[in-house]
């Protein structure tokens, strides 16, 4: 799924950008080469982020 239109950035390269750290979607979209354009696209790129960000907690409260 594209989640910016503006950049074409799809899902699988945000929650990729997460789980190499990216905290927030600007700094995801940052070290993806971009930045916000329109803005259109941060309401479903927080949720992608939080949901990735959740699923890595949730992995590593599981492996401690």
């Amino acid at each position: 799924m594209i989640v910016c239109v503006c950049n074409a950035i799809r899902e699988e390269e945000l929650r990729a950008a997460v789980r190499r750290g990216a905290p927030c979607p600007r700094a995801a979209y940052k070290s993806l080469g971009c930045q916000v354009q329109c803005g259109t696209c941060l309401p479903c790129a927080r949720d992608v982020v939080d949901e990735e960000r959740s699923k890595m907690l949730s992995v590593d409260a599981r492996a401690a």
